[in-house]
């Protein structure tokens, strides 16, 4: 497995070891991801290199990866059958007999991890398929022994219609991998090619104008809304926020009260994400007791706000957001708590997305009192757009950036006060920034909790 510590790669691995597979993977970055594959007894080279390859019978490998990638190029030499992260993925959906996929362009980790709790707390020994680590398991990946699978279904290069979803739930559509899609029309059809695959069910957003479009003209199965507009099936009434950011609301199941819905998780957004979540449970037979007792216990997913540390009263946060909407949310979450000032340091990643939508970035960036940012973080891309972390940080008034983690965190342990929140963003690996920070609090001695 060719890029095997990345987060849509690591729980295949895991289903396929707990089937029998042997297996091996290969790896150019260091992860806690990585580091919890190792620990599963899967053998892990660090860099690609074609003797990885020695005794293998297939290769899978992450869209990330290059053509040029020596290990993908010595697996052609040697005859070797090739597969995406994509075609393996869809593979294993369809050894189980009910997988619920969730798609959207936001909220796919928080969602999906939170059914999958739910899933579990209800005793129906779920599967899962996370882009994220879930804490309640410690990883993003479960194998289950029921026929129940819950999974992340990703539109980037229409990987999701790779996958075969008995109930497909979606979230919202936005603008992103324009690189790929080019224009919005394509996105919102690959979403309604999405939902006409579901066998049983789609479960979709009825507040999100554009899902409306990829949903219309679908027929032959069950079609269930969520949402706060009126007529939606599952539907959140009242709400409101709790310790400034917390949502709280009267959950409405057809029109008939059913219970009172409290999040621990911040921000308004996951109202949407929590309905989404228990609109394809309790299709799938859990019932609004189960449902409500696991959404109190759910604290969120791993690199969705997840608070890392308090050192000499500076709060450390660590968040997946990596597009300007969800910057926006985040951030106004953030900047709805209890905190003296927020301070965002962001990771842009890739060029395409940081060319496209520069704008939009510098807009969301401005809302904190602080903004420090790295270098773009190209993953899969070569820089043919010609844009630097400086464009941007020339559009957000106040804002720094340097070109090493630690520099960034010496820069915030420098000037960051008592009562400020810091919080890491971005979905490649710049929550290594704010291990960094950690550790020169630690090395100071500053005072924890």
């Amino acid at each position: 497995m060719i890029g095997i510590g990345g987060a849509g790669m690591a729980p295949l691995a895991e289903i396929l070891l707990e089937e029998g597979y042997a297996l091996s993977g290969s790896d150019n970055n260091p992860s806690d991801t990585l580091e919890h594959i190792k620990s599963l007894g899967i053998p892990v080279y660090m860099g690609h290199h074609a003797e990885n390859l020695r005794g293998a019978e297939m290769v899978v490998h992450t869209a990330a990866l290059l053509s040029d990638n020596p290990e993908l190029c010595a697996a052609k030499e040697m005859g070797i059958p090739i597969f995406e992260r994509a075609e393996l993925f869809g593979a294993i959906t369809r050894m189980y007999g009910n997988c619920i996929a969730v798609c959207g362009t936001h909220g796919k980790t928080t969602t999906t991890s939170l059914l999958t709790q739910i899933m579990i707390l209800a005793d129906k020994d779920p599967s899962a398929v996370i882009g994220g680590r879930l804490p309640m398991i410690d990883s993003n990946g479960l194998v289950g022994h029921s026929e129940n699978m819950v999974c992340e279904a990703c539109e980037y290069q229409d990987t999701f219609l790779h996958l075969s979803p008995d109930t497909a739930v979606i979230l919202n559509i936005d603008k992103d991998h324009m690189e790929y899609f080019k224009t919005e029309e394509n996105l919102i059809r690959s979403f309604h090619k999405f939902a006409e695959m579901a066998t049983r069910a789609v479960i979709y957003n009825l507040d999100d104008a554009k899902t409306l479009r990829a949903v219309d003209g679908i027929t032959g199965k069950d079609r269930i809304t969520f949402g706060t507009s009126e007529g939606a099936d599952y539907r959140a009434v009242n709400v409101q926020l709790y310790n400034g950011a917390f949502p709280e609301y009267d959950l409405y199941i057809r029109g008939e009260f059913a219970g009172h819905i409290a999040l621990a998780i911040p921000g308004i957004h996951n109202v949407d994400n929590s309905l989404a979540a228990i609109a394809a449970a309790h299709y799938n037979g859990v019932t609004v007791e189960q449902l409500t007792n696991a959404i109190a216990s759910f604290r969120g997913a791993g690199r969705r706000f997840e608070i890392l540390g308090k050192f000499n009263g500076v709060t450390i946060a660590d968040d997946y957001a990596h597009h300007p909407a969800e910057l926006k949310v985040t951030l106004t979450a953030a900047l709805e708590m209890d905190y003296r000032e927020v301070w965002a340091v962001f990771q842009p990643f890739t060029f395409s997305r940081t060319y496209m939508l520069l704008e939009d970035f510098a807009d969301a960036l401005k809302m904190p009192q602080h903004a420090v940012l790295t270098q773009i973080m190209g993953s899969r891309e070569r820089n043919t757009y010609g844009i630097t972390t400086q464009q941007l940080a020339d559009k957000i008034p106040g804002s720094v950036w340097f070109e090493t983690f630690e520099e960034v965190a010496q820069y915030i342990v420098d000037h960051a006060k008592e009562g400020d929140l810091v919080i890491t963003l971005g979905c490649g690996d710049i929550y290594k920034a704010a291990k960094i920070m950690m550790k020169l609090y630690r090395a100071q001695g500053a005072q924890e909790g």
